[in-house]
């Protein structure tokens, strides 16, 4: 079933602090901050929330489809898609402006500093879910230019495609109003702790107001797992156990190509959330958002060893 992904497409820019950040920042002069960290590797990545997402659905045998402007610059990322067999058709390139980066710093923590250029994705508007000929069975709306958000939940909603709203760091960018019009169009809401309880501040609504509106929502929970909450129930699920912990970036879409992989072949919300865990740790033990690898007989092993079934 092929699943549309409407978020960026980015360059990486992965940068390894050999500190703790709080070491280095004095709470009391935070309103005067001028602080440089002395990084120990940079490596540059391809990576993009609807790029990480896509990838990792396809190494699950998933059918994504990507929404997304690239660069100027983006030829090399447009090539490598296409190598890992991606759909690219729509996929368009601006004329004017490089493609997006995310420039991310992590501590010994495992806290991350993120700058994000946005750079073509001020084109995402131009490009509409209408243009896709592809039979579309289900959309993930991710973190991309705030109007883009808007138009494609509308047209998802308008052509009846069920969508997950996934905002991400476009929460403070979203007006109280627009969440909650996009939350009410929407099938399921994701996103981590922190962003859900800045959802609820943010619109003024409680738990049981956005489950008027959506089917569920799932919260990360970083290294605690995660959960899914409905009207009904409330299901917890841990992580699965990572061999080595090389670099947290990009954990978060490698969970919702596992979720959501599992959810369009109709599997139940605890297996959705499962899987979701085991694709998160394959992309913690490797430095970058689309460095991991696994056949899908690996990946169901993994499975039955961490959650049995």
């Amino acid at each position: 079933m092929a699943v549309l992904i409407s978020g960026s497409l980015a360059y990486d820019y992965i940068m390894n602090f050999p500190d703790s950040f709080r070491n280095h920042i004095l709470p009391d002069q935070i309103h005067i901050l001028n602080v440089c960290f002395v990084v120990d590797s940079l490596k540059r990545n391809f990576g993009g929330v609807a790029g990480n997402i896509a990838y990792t659905m396809n190494l699950l045998g998933g059918e994504p489809i990507i929404l997304s402007p690239l660069g100027s610059d983006g030829q090399d990322y447009f090539a490598y898609l296409k190598k890992h067999n991606l759909n690219v058709d729509y996929i368009k390139f601006s004329k004017e402006k490089l493609t997006s980066s995310a420039h991310i710093t992590t501590d010994k923590e495992d806290n991350q500093i993120t700058a994000f250029y946005n750079g073509a994705l001020a084109e995402a508007i131009n490009l509409s879910v209408s243009e896709i000929k592809d039979k579309i069975e289900f959309a993930l709306i991710s973190p991309t230019q705030k109007e883009a958000m808007i138009k494609h939940a509308k047209e998802c909603y308008e052509q009846k495609i069920p969508f997950c709203f996934d905002p991400g760091q476009q929460i403070t960018a979203l007006t109280a109003q627009e969440l909650k019009t996009i939350i009410s169009q929407a099938k399921f809401l994701i996103g981590n702790d922190y962003e859900i309880k800045l959802i609820q501040e943010k619109t003024g609504w409680k738990m049981e107001d956005i489950l008027k509106c959506v089917e569920a929502v799932i919260i990360t929970l970083g290294e605690k797992g995660s959960m899914v909450v409905t009207t009904k129930e409330t299901i917890t699920v841990g992580i699965c156990p990572a061999n080595s912990v090389d670099d947290p970036t990009g954990a978060g879409d490698a969970y919702r190509a596992g979720f959501f992989s599992a959810y369009v072949q109709g599997l139940d919300w605890k297996t959705c959330a499962q899987r979701g865990a085991v694709a998160a740790t394959y992309a913690i033990e490797n430095y970058g958002t689309q460095n991991h690898h696994f056949t899908k007989e690996e990946f169901n092993q993994r499975y039955q060893e961490t959650f049995g079934g």
